[in-house]
This record gives C-alpha cells, sequence and structure tokens, in this order.
C-alpha cells in the first residue's frame, strides 16, 4: 500500500479492506503509518478478523486525520453515541442544579479525553520477534517514529519495501 491509496481511506473499516485486497491468501497484512516524526502506528489485519491497532502516541495521532481513523471508540475504551447521549440524559433527569452546564461539559471532556502516551495491542508483533515490552520501549518519550518503524521493519524483514515508500 502507498501514501496515495490511504488518501481514499475514510474509516478503519476502509483500511482493513484496503489491507485484505493487498493479502494473498487470507495471509496477515501489516499497515505502518508515520506522521511527520511525531506518531507512528501498526496495523495488523488477519483474515476477516478485526484489525489489531497500536499507537505510538494516542493523543499526537488524534491531531491528525489518520489518527482519527485509527482511534476508534472501542480502541479508546468508549461507549457508542448512544450510550454517551444516555449519560447525558441521565445527568439532566438526576440533577436539578444550576451546575448542569458545568456537569455536562466535565463529563464531555472526561469522556472525549485521549490518554497521552502509546495504546492499542502492544503485542501484536511477538510472533515477528517484537514484543509487547520493546514497541511500547520504542514508542517512549523522545524516541523518533522514524527510527521506530525501521527497527520494526528491520525485525519484519522488510526495510527495503519501508524505505521505497518513504
Amino acid at each position: 500500500m502507498s501514501g496515495t491509496e490511504l488518501d481514499d481511506v475514510e474509516t478503519l473499516a476502509d483500511l482493513a479492506d484496503l489491507a485484505r485486497e493487498a493479502a494473498t491468501d487470507e495471509e496477515t497484512v501489516l499497515v505502518l503509518i508515520e506522521q511527520e516524526d511525531v506518531w507512528f502506528s501498526v496495523i495488523r489485519v488477519d483474515g476477516e478478523e478485526d484489525p489489531r491497532i497500536f499507537v505510538s502516541d494516542a493523543a499526537a495521532a488524534s491531531r491528525s486525520a489518520y489518527g482519527e481513523i485509527l482511534l476508534t471508540d472501542e480502541l479508546l475504551g468508549r461507549g457508542s453515541d448512544d450510550d454517551l447521549d444516555d449519560l447525558v440524559v441521565e445527568l439532566d433527569e438526576d440533577s436539578d442544579d444550576e451546575d448542569d452546564d458545568e456537569d455536562e461539559d466535565a463529563l464531555a471532556g472526561d469522556l472525549d479525553g485521549v490518554p497521552n502516551g502509546p495504546l492499542g495491542d502492544a503485542g501484536l508483533l511477538i510472533e515477528y520477534g517484537v514484543g509487547a515490552k520493546e514497541l511500547m520501549d520504542m514508542s517512549v518519550e523522545g524516541a523518533i517514529p522514524g527510527d521506530a518503524l525501521s527497527e520494526i521493519a528491520d525485525a519484519l524483514g522488510c526495510s527495503e519495501v519501508l524505505e521505497a515508500v518513504r
């Protein structure tokens, strides 16, 4: 996959479908995304299973179009929009305070919060020789995403492919 193909991706499902199209015989496909040396992500698509995702810095990713695709409610541990609406309705029904608007704003802020640092399945590359600890270490503050992806590509044996698309 190239950056050009990713330009048409609007959802995680679109990305997974594009990865499946690149696969042969339902083999595992790994998608590596790097955003301007600020954050990186590894997306693993195994056949028709849901994609497994690791993002090196969720807060940084949330400020980019690709990050918005990857940071699903499920990954962030959020309920559906219906669940959020139910919480606000319950807040309205349970409180007659004049502070209702402030309470709703605080509730929305907590629910919309995206954590700083790594997020997702850090064990998605274990069988390729990159353990969860190594992937987390590559994501610590001060690490350069491009260097981390180069290390991952080396472990996967696809350094030349990564350099070709950079």
